[in-house]
């Protein structure tokens, strides 16, 4: 069977499809460039039908979370067809010129050609996403910074706890996580380090252990029944019918702040109720979004968000 008809009858939720790309870039570098380009393209496609939806509204006695979900992965699917089967072009464009970025990767460092193509993934997206925030008026001094620090967090990673004397410092170490993230969830990353920063104080209130060991934690993500990883037991608040109360919680413990937005772009794109924060660009909406599938209780998580958003402080530290 030929691997494009692999790619073609798989479902884009296949827990398998990232595994046998990492087997097939290892073992036929070309082939699984082109197969990376196709999924690329794909991608492209499901933005061009969600913005079509979104232009259109939805609405109706049949909308839900539940009915949103299954018509995004619908779109998904069917735009993961559609770049298989009669693809627009862009595939070829991203082959050759991710291919040409794996080529010089390769030949500064020794490492495997999926290390090569993820490092090549990276730039690619830091600079797409960089001309988009520059249209939201976000600084290309975060852009800059970002771009330097891509290319040592994902082998380094960030192994030891915030240290963060301020919001220059808190987002100097989570923006490359963050940009990463803004790559799988499609929502911009200063979103991301604005809750974060809601959710840690800037990092100066990061959930730790009761001897000092930090959880990584930046988005307050709680450890329920299908967590099997390890956790960390805290104080913390919960709004109960509009009233702040303190009761014990367990939450996640990752083993570094990469880890810790990769999880949460998990969360988001695995659960149902996420479906309006996936991919949203106006940040007041983002943050409704979040409220409204009970991300937080607090009542007015929203609107701390969105003034974070939009406030100096976020400002002033992307400037640099």
């Amino acid at each position: 069977m030929k691997s494009i008809d692999l790619a073609t009858n798989r479902l884009v939720l296949d827990p398998a499809a990232a595994g046998d790309l990492r087997a097939r870039l290892g073992q036929d570098p070309q082939g699984g460039l082109k197969q990376a380009a196709q999924q690329f393209e794909g991608m492209l496609l499901h933005l061009m039908l969600k913005s079509m939806r979104d232009a259109i509204g939805s609405g109706g006695l049949l909308d839900s979370d539940q009915s949103r979900f299954f018509t995004a992965i619908g779109d998904q699917q069917m735009a993961l067809n559609l770049s298989s089967q009669m693809p627009i072009g862009f595939a070829g464009r991203i082959e050759q010129q991710l291919g040409r970025q794996l080529n010089g990767s390769k030949s500064d460092s020794a490492g495997s050609p999926l290390d090569a193509l993820q490092q090549s993934l990276r730039s690619q997206y830091a600079a797409a996403a960089a001309a988009q925030a520059a249209e939201a008026g976000v600084p290309r001094a975060a852009w800059a910074r970002a771009a330097a620090a891509l290319g040592t967090a994902a082998s380094a990673g960030s192994s030891e706890g915030m240290s963060a004397t301020g919001p220059r410092d808190f987002v100097d170490r989570i923006w490359p996580h963050a940009v990463e993230a803004a790559a799988v969830t499609g929502v911009p990353p200063h979103f991301l380090v604005a809750q974060s920063a809601l959710e840690s104080g800037w990092g100066k209130h990061e959930i730790r252990a009761a001897d000092g060991t930090p959880s990584f934690n930046l988005f307050g993500v709680k450890a329920g029944r299908s967590w099997s990883g390890p956790t960390v037991e805290v104080q913390t608040s919960e709004f109960v019918d509009g009233v702040a109360r303190s009761e014990r919680a367990k939450f996640r413990v990752y083993s570094s702040y990469a880890e810790a937005f990769r999880d949460y772009a998990d969360l988001l794109r695995s659960k149902p109720r996420f479906s309006g924060v996936i991919g949203q660009q106006d940040g007041a909406q983002f943050a409704r979004s979040l409220q409204q599938a009970g991300y937080a209780t607090d009542p007015m998580y929203a609107d701390k968000i969105t003034r974070i958003i939009g406030g100096a402080t976020l400002r002033q530290a992307l400037a640099g």
